[in-house]
């Protein structure tokens, strides 16, 4: 397996070459990786306008996940989030259609800023009164009743969530293409879902595009993910992809990135998919060994392990806290989930140090609060007219009957509670202040 990018670096490092062009280090060490950071100098190819290594790399990545054209990104699954909407955007221009989408209500904000500078409408599938508003288990029946009688440019769900659990794509994308609808799925966790036996990535279950953050499930660099266009696209989105990139990218993509990117390629071609599913073995082993602890397990996500611990009388902050002084550092814990991601570079013995770790802690007595339901509260403003306006913080509690101006959560998970544009109730108030929001930035009256 050739690896263009790495290649081309490592003979320009060799070369002891008179780096009279950017990055001000000048490939000396500082950090480290100075010497092989580099910028799109003569030979090293344009990112979305790529003609030579960059194009050839992507071309392996292609090949390697079945797609029609497969994009890096530099800049993780928001770039690509932002890439998809403005295709979808496109398609529906193409069909005389205005462009709406329907999407899982636990979309990542990026999809909501992109919404917002393309100026979509945006009709939303709630979680029903059972999950987390992380979750949006969406079934095919609740999509084709959403479909019905509308006219739709996209639907764009997000799986797997944030805690693990993975829709049923193959159906909800048979339903999208009955009613001549785009498939856009937010795959940002599952890259490694390719390689599983069989397959149960997007691209294979019908999606028209996703994306995928390859750094959070990949050996890849912070920042390294993929636009993938399947078999199937539309071939004017195909055609439109580097364009679709090159409108929201920097234009100095980290070389850095690049080369982990090209890297992976030749990583995925050997042994990950036997390594990919010894990962899914050993984690699904110890899902049981806790289950038989008595600790309560959700979501049905191969390399993902999600923890709901206060049936065991704690919260997932507490938890995660007790496991930072074992010097064991989790992904995301709130009040009600803990979440931990593996890889095949966790070895043998991360799973029994986890096992020993979690056999440990207390049995206390059962925490009975539940997390109050996501209100269905009312849209004022698009996102585009409300992320656009003059805006204020306020604490939360002097916001009822104010607009939502921005987004009013961090990453992670980066799932809002309340939408850009919609009025902020009471009881949207008493989610915020379940997961601890204390403040909001709402448009300026």
């Amino acid at each position: 397996m050739t690896e263009p990018i790495c290649s081309f670096v490592q003979e320009y490092t060799k070369a002891d070459t008179l780096r009279l062009h950017m990055p001000g280090h000048k490939g000396k060490q500082i950090l480290g990786p100075e010497t092989m950071d580099i910028t799109e100098i003569t030979g090293a190819d344009v990112l979305y306008s790529s003609e030579g290594i960059i194009r050839q790399s992507e071309e392996t990545a292609s090949a390697l996940f079945g797609s029609a054209r497969t994009l890096f990104s530099t800049e993780g699954s928001s770039l690509c989030i932002r890439a998809m909407l403005y295709l979808a955007r496109m398609y529906a221009l193409y069909r005389g259609r205005k462009p709406s989408i329907l999407a899982g209500r636990n979309a990542h904000k990026v999809f909501l800023s992109a919404a917002a500078l393309l100026d979509f409408d945006i009709d939303w599938i709630y979680p029903d009164g059972s999950e987390s508003f992380l979750s949006s288990c969406i079934n095919p029946e609740r999509l084709e009743k959403s479909l019905e009688g509308k006219s739709y440019a996209a639907v764009y769900l997000t799986s797997p969530d944030y805690l693990g659990n993975v829709a049923d794509l193959a159906a909800c994308a048979k339903i999208c293409h009955r009613h001549d609808v785009l498939f856009l799925v937010d795959n940002a966790h599952g890259a490694y879902l390719k390689f599983l036996n069989p397959s149960r990535h997007p691209l294979d279950l019908g999606a028209d595009l996703c994306c995928d953050s390859a750094h959070k499930t990949l050996p890849v660099l912070t920042g390294g993910a993929y636009l993938h266009f399947s078999q199937i696209c539309p071939p004017e989105l195909l055609t439109a992809g580097e364009q679709a990139m090159r409108l929201f990218a920097s234009t100095s993509p980290s070389y850095l990135i690049l080369q982990s990117l090209d890297k992976c390629n030749t990583i995925l071609s050997g042994s990950f998919p036997q390594e990919a599913a010894k990962t899914a073995q050993r984690l699904e082993k110890l899902k049981q060994k806790l289950w038989e602890e008595e600790w309560q397990i959700v979501g049905d996500e191969d390399w993902k392990l999600t923890i709901a611990p206060k049936s065991r009388g704690m919260t997932g902050k507490e938890l995660a806290g007790r496991l930072e002084k074992q010097k064991i550092f989790c992904e995301f814990s709130d009040p009600d989930f803990l979440v931990m991601m593996f890889s095949p570079c966790n070895a043998e013995e991360d799973y029994e140090k986890i096992y020993t770790a979690l056999k440990s802690q207390p049995k206390l007595p059962a925490i009975r609060d539940i997390p109050p339901c996501l209100p269905a509260v009312r849209q004022i403003l698009t996102p585009r007219q409300a992320m656009l306006s003059p805006f204020e913080t306020l604490p939360v509690h002097s916001c009822p009957g104010r607009i939502l101006a921005m987004p009013s959560v961090s990453c992670p998970p980066a799932v809002p509670i309340v939408v850009c544009g919609e009025r902020i109730t009471e009881e949207a108030i008493a989610v915020f202040d379940y997961y601890g929001i204390q403040q909001c930035d709402v448009v300026l009256e």
